[in-house]
């Protein structure tokens, strides 16, 4: 009984110091906000020339972020180039012909790089720029909906 009861408040003690290490690693929402207040202001600025270049280019995002978050979660692993020693998952078979819009995210990265070195992420540049292509498709949306509705009235008058 003694030696469970160590056991026991060995293992409270253990996790008891622990515990202040544990809530350090807590993510935030407005980390960029304080590390690099520009970050997700480039990263919709790109995607909006990204897909106003070319259209489909907001679904090849969300592919893009699909195909990394599915295996082994959202790494930004499906953006890793071959090496000498190592297949990089951009030539995986399960990638090779169905994800585009890598040079987008270079894209992104270089501007960020630029202004923030060393801060924001692959995984969090995937993403965000993932969210902001569907936000971009919904806006897009919602503008040629109310335009519909707008000649619709306009030539009843």
């Amino acid at each position: 009984m003694g030696k469970a009861l160590v056991g026991i408040l060995f293992t409270l003690v253990v996790a008891g110091m622990s515990w202040p290490a544990l809530s350090l690693n807590f993510l935030s929402l407005d980390y960029y906000e304080k590390t690099c207040p520009l970050a997700l202001s480039i990263i919709r600025s790109q995607m909006d020339i990204a897909v106003a270049k070319e259209v489909r280019m907001a679904a090849f995002i969300l592919r893009l972020h699909f195909h990394d978050c599915f295996v082994q979660g959202c790494d930004a692993s499906v953006l890793l180039d071959d090496t000498p020693t190592f297949t990089g998952e951009k030539s995986a078979n399960a990638n090779v012909n169905s994800t585009r819009g890598f040079e987008v995210i270079d894209a992104i990265k270089e501007k960020l790089e630029s202004v923030c070195p060393g801060v924001v992420s692959c995984a969090d540049i995937l993403t965000v720029a993932a969210r902001d292509a569907v936000l971009l498709t919904i806006r897009a949306e919602v503008k040629r909906k109310i335009n519909k509705v707008y000649v619709h009235r306009k030539g009843t008058k």
